[in-house]
């Protein structure tokens, strides 16, 4: 799913205008689905998340239960409230303290940016408990999901023709869209958390990786791939990238390996 920085206006749902009482609202993020995300300028910011009901990939209750979970053993955004009405749903969450890693200044200084998203997705595969996860992002998990939500044909046949997974390597809790926008610096360049909770799961650590990789071409440009794995501590493997390729997106050719 493709989201981006709305760069022209944004019609605010009644609910968020609601919420925040009155408060100036700063769009920050909008999705080909339709989901908004908003910045709620008060002296103490927050951030409010709206989703259609009629696109239920967009359910906002699966991030709710993995913040809270995840919020036990590294920084994540607190849900202050939540609700809905006849047009969508919507989460209230704590700001984060940061920027994220695709805004203008980190597109500029994409080394550091690049490096800052490889060791905080190492810091959260190693914060984050396998044992204690009661959340699954299997291979199999997201097949199904995959048709659940809806895939087309030539989805379905690749999917198919998959096969078997490669041999775990390790695994983790996995972010489940490692993606740079997801990703938040502070001014320095350092990571200090992330956004986006709402696939969280246990997998192999390449579920992560080669989505994470992917998306250095995506936001800075070709030839960031090895910086990435470098500040993550692995090295390259061209199957376990490939296979987590095809998974992510069954519907696209190009997967840059």
């Amino acid at each position: 799913m493709i989201a981006s920085i709305p760069r022209g206006p944004v019609e605010v749902p009644d609910v968020v205008a609601s919420v925040a009482g009155g408060a100036p609202l700063v769009p920050l993020w909008r999705n080909e689905l339709g989901g908004l995300t908003f910045r709620i300028d008060t002296p103490t910011p927050r951030v409010i998340k709206w989703s259609p009901n009629a696109e239920p990939e967009l359910d906002l209750r699966p991030e709710i239960e993995r913040l809270a979970w995840a919020g036990r053993y590294t920084t994540v955004a607190r849900v202050l409230e939540h609700g809905g009405d006849e047009r969508g749903h919507w989460v209230l969450l704590s700001a984060l303290p940061g920027e994220t890693a695709v805004s203008d200044r980190w597109r500029a200084d994409s080394r550091t940016a690049v490096t800052a998203g490889g060791r905080g997705l190492r810091a959260l595969h190693d914060r984050l408990p396998v044992d204690d996860c009661p959340f699954d992002w299997s291979v199999a998990m997201r097949i199904e999901a995959h048709h659940r939500f809806g895939v087309d044909e030539r989805g379905r046949a690749r999917l198919a023709a998959l096969g078997p997974p490669p041999p775990t390597d390790r695994l983790v809790v996995c972010h489940g869209d490692a993606c740079a926008p997801n990703t938040l610096l502070d001014g320095a360049g350092r990571w200090v958390a992330h956004v986006d909770l709402g696939d969280l799961g246990v997998a192999d650590r390449w579920a992560d990786l080669a989505v994470a990789t992917w998306s250095t071409h995506w936001n800075y440009g070709p030839g960031w791939e090895g910086a990435l794995l470098d500040a993550y501590g692995i090295a390259p493997d061209q199957q376990r990238t490939a296979y987590y390729r095809r998974l992510w997106d069954p519907g696209t050719e190009a997967l840059t390996i």
